[in-house]
């Protein structure tokens, strides 16, 4: 037997100040020397996260449901100890419980098998006898429950508390009265208070809420009330359940100490935290530790890469919705989970997580936010708040179940999934056995959150596959893990960056030197058309002339960055493919559509072939000639990467030679995407277009945001087609080219590597360290490792005049090189 002082805090119905005086109990009995322990009855998340502000100590949850009515006890005793004393926040009205269950998991339910004294928090703003029949009816109606006091709150005046006080003297002390203070109500949204881990000022709140306690309540008496509970049987519920052999016995295809990580192994566990992710039990964690894992907490909000190390990850619930901007700014690490979780990262998502690894998350106002994407899913904001119990069949076996194993759990969002995202559920849930989530061998999705107290077996298989994960990526001859792998390349990464005053400029891709006359005049006499809003359509007719096209196949875009996130934009894509070596704009354009592309890498000498895009391609995105290698791919390579349902995309953005280009012709399933932004260095102004076929282009057409393309570019596009803008642009290309040729040759002397070009950039790899060191002497080159499938040996290297190259490779020439 153990004995601990407890007393449970309850209501007639939700919205009477449970979580307020419960809160403010809790803190005013901490501030007067007690060491307390805080419980809620329930699945709840937020109200613990108060109670472990106002104790110092973890935050519990009791409840029969999730956990099974036989280790109440034990987890109250576990997380009591080492306190003096327990508060526990009941749940709704004193007897609502599970609809159908005859008060099943309610605060009696939990008074009774932990033999709990009650004091009941009662509203009485809007009655003042009558709440003496209610707390009578509350004492009496059940023989097991044993309510000891009342606590009076939103009293209107002294003359008002004294009545309702004076009607009660009979039958149950009252403990205190709290009058209307909203100075101490915690916020609350949709689904009920805002966690205290997005209050800046729930500590300045708390110390008010237990000041006003403290004055009103009498804790010496709710000391003695708690002092009368009886002694509890049983012991503590232990953590350590995880790696004793009574964990996986008698459930189906495992044996007790399966894959658990092994002596002096630790897995290293990231867990999502921060404001964002605040919803989780406290004993999660403890089980993990205990099973062997290494945790640490993973903010999502402010963390940009995942922990060093990482071989498991644990996204809990939250309110991912609630700052979907944040979490959609943090590009890099969106970027490295869904890679991560894509190469096998085993991954529990519950709830928000799940929401977090969606495609796109609808908060409540707003457009859809890009969110990791490692699930084809989309969620919205839902007509109705879902809040359930729920019990769960697992339908095969995967990461954390296997095949006919139950679980009971609960759901409590505001969202919902637009689309299932396919392959096998994660759970079949009630008696309709309703498909939820998604699973697979090291994924494991969905809204249902489980209390692994109750089912530690789903520990001890996420923990197995932890281990596992850890001992294939140390295996010799395996692929590390992605934690260990090289950094990911900074996508965003362009060459106007490299430059610094006083470089030369052999960074940027733009002719070097002046604009034509006409183009100029052109410019500026859209000055004067700036009053009306933009029309494309002369500019897509110029184009369209220009390449012999229909003016159905054209349109006018804002730079092909745009045209690229159109693209990005246009279908669910499944398994879009980037050709890299490239231009990394596309991958960033279907990222933030919430797609992940996968990489097909050319190695030098960098030529395509179709055979290696995997079949169930349904986008292929290839540059041609491609940045930053300058290589020109055949065009029957070109046409043999389409396949019936395929998209091909080809960046013609850096192809000067009409007879190479697929811009003269229109071909099914096909996409040319083009730019003036380097032949006629015009970089500020984005002007490009696509060509394509007339549905495709249409569809894109209905995604572009209205007058997104500018008078200027327009007129720019209008110009650049004309027969005299085709001379010159012969003129250039020409000029380019003895550019290039005096390149290579320099290149060549010196013996450095270098990929023969057909464009306005040449790649070449003098080795590590070049670039930094051309950058001291003065001269600013493209690094190169920011593109996949390159490292920091290669750099790209604009062509420029014959004397200003010279300049160049005079420099390269007093530099080691390798």
């Amino acid at each position: 037997m153990t004995a601990l002082p407890r007393l449970v805090v309850a209501a007639p119905a939700s919205g009477h100040g449970k979580t307020t005086v419960a809160t403010g109990l809790m803190a005013a009995l901490r501030r007067a020397g007690h060491v307390v322990s805080g419980h809620k009855v329930g699945p709840d998340y937020i109200d613990p996260g108060y109670h472990a502000l106002a104790t110092g100590r973890p935050g519990r949850n009791l409840d029969p449901h999730l956990v099974g009515e036989e280790r109440l006890v034990p987890l109250l005793l576990h997380g009591a100890q080492g306190a003096g004393l327990a508060v526990i926040e009941g749940v709704m009205g004193l007897y609502d419980g599970q609809l159908g269950a005859d008060g099943f998991a309610s605060t009696a339910h939990v008074a009774e098998v932990t033999r709990s004294p009650v004091v009941l928090v009662v509203d009485i703003s809007h009655a003042s006898r009558s709440v003496a029949a209610v707390v009578h009816g509350l004492r009496t109606w059940r023989p097991g429950v044993d309510v000891v006091g009342v606590v009076l709150n939103k009293a209107g005046s002294p003359r008002h508390a004294a009545e309702v006080v004076a009607s009660l003297a009979d039958d149950v002390p009252v403990l205190g009265v709290l009058h209307r203070d909203d100075g101490i109500e915690a916020p609350s949204r949709h689904l009920g208070l805002v966690p205290a881990a997005e209050r800046d000022d729930a500590g300045r709140a708390l110390d008010r809420l237990a000041a006003r306690v403290a004055e009103h309540v009498d804790l010496d008496a709710v000391v003695r009330l708690a002092r009368s509970a009886p002694d509890l049987p049983g012991t503590p519920w232990s953590p350590g359940i995880v790696r004793d052999g009574r964990t996986l016995s008698g459930v189906a295809g495992a044996s007790a100490r399966h894959g658990l990580p092994r002596q002096g192994s630790r897995p290293r566990i990231a867990v999502a935290g921060g404001r964002a992710f605040t919803f989780r039990y406290a004993e999660t964690e403890e089980l993990l530790r205990a099973a062997g894992a290494e945790v640490v907490e993973l903010d999502p909000l402010r963390d940009e890469r995942l922990p060093e190390g990482t071989t498991g990850l644990y996204l809990g619930g939250g309110f991912p919705e609630v700052h979907t901007e944040d979490l959609a700014a943090n590009e890099r690490l969106r970027r490295e989970l869904r890679e991560a979780i894509a190469a096998g990262l085993p991954t529990v998502a519950e709830c928000a997580g799940l929401l977090y690894l969606c495609r796109t998350v609808q908060g409540r106002e707003g457009p859809p936010a890009p969110m990791v994407g490692a699930l084809d899913a989309d969620a919205g904001w839902a007509p109705r708040l879902t809040l359930a119990y729920r019990t769960a069949t697992a339908p095969g076996d995967d990461l954390l179940s296997r095949a006919g194993e139950r679980v009971t759990g609960h759901e409590f969002h505001r969202t919902h999934l637009l689309a299932e995202p396919g392959g096998d559920p994660a759970w079949l849930l009630g008696d309709d056995r309703a498909a939820a989530g998604v699973a697979t061998a090291t994924l494991h999705a969905s809204y249902l959150h489980v209390h692994w107290a109750g089912h530690p077996h789903l520990a001890a298989r996420f923990l197995a596959a932890a281990a596992a994960h850890e001992t294939s990526a140390r295996r010799p001859g395996r692929d590390p893990s992605y934690s260990s792998r090289r950094p990911e390349p900074d996508l965003r990464h362009h060459g106007d960056r490299e430059l610094g005053e006083g470089r030369a400029d052999f960074a940027v891709n733009v002719y070097d030197a002046p604009r034509p006359p006409w183009l100029d005049l052109a410019l500026h006499r859209a000055i004067d058309e700036l009053a009306a809003y933009p029309d494309p359509a002369p500019a897509e007719a110029a184009i369209a002339a220009r390449h012999g096209r229909d003016t159905s196949d054209v349109l006018a875009t804002a730079g092909a960055a745009e045209a690229f996130g159109l693209v990005a934009r246009l279908r669910a894509w499944r398994a879009p493919v980037v050709v890299h070596p490239q231009f990394t704009e596309p991958d960033v354009a279907l990222q933030e559509a919430g797609r992940q592309p996968r990489h097909v890498v050319l190695e030098p000498p960098f030529a395509l072939d179709p055979a290696s895009v995997p079949d169930d391609a349904d986008l292929v995105v290839v540059g041609n000639p491609t940045n930053p290698t300058g290589v020109l791919h055949p065009v029957d390579a070109l046409l043999g990467l389409r396949r019936e349902g395929r998209l091909v995309v080809v960046d013609e953005a850096f192809c000067d030679d009409d007879a190479a280009s697929l811009a003269g012709g229109r071909h099914e399933g096909l996409l040319v995407v083009r730019s003036l932004t380097k032949l006629w260095a015009v970089p500020g102004l984005r002007a490009g277009y696509v060509l394509g076929e007339p549905d495709t282009v249409e569809a894109l057409r209905r995604t572009q945001t209205p007058w997104s393309v500018s008078t200027p570019a327009i007129a720019a596009m209008r110009a650049t087609a004309t027969a005299e803008a085709r001379e010159e642009a012969r003129r250039r290309v020409e000029t380019m080219r003895r550019w290039r040729e005096h390149l290579h040759g320099g290149l060549a002397a010196l013996g450095v590597h270098h990929v023969p070009s057909t464009t306005a950039f040449v790649l070449a790899r003098p080795g590590a360290g070049v670039h930094e060191a051309l950058q001291d002497k003065g001269f600013a080159v493209r690094r190169c490792d920011t593109f996949p499938g390159l490292d920091g040996s290669w750099i790209r290297i604009a062509v420029r005049d014959e004397r200003s190259t010279d300049a160049l490779l005079d420099a390269l020439s007093a530099m080691p090189l390798g």
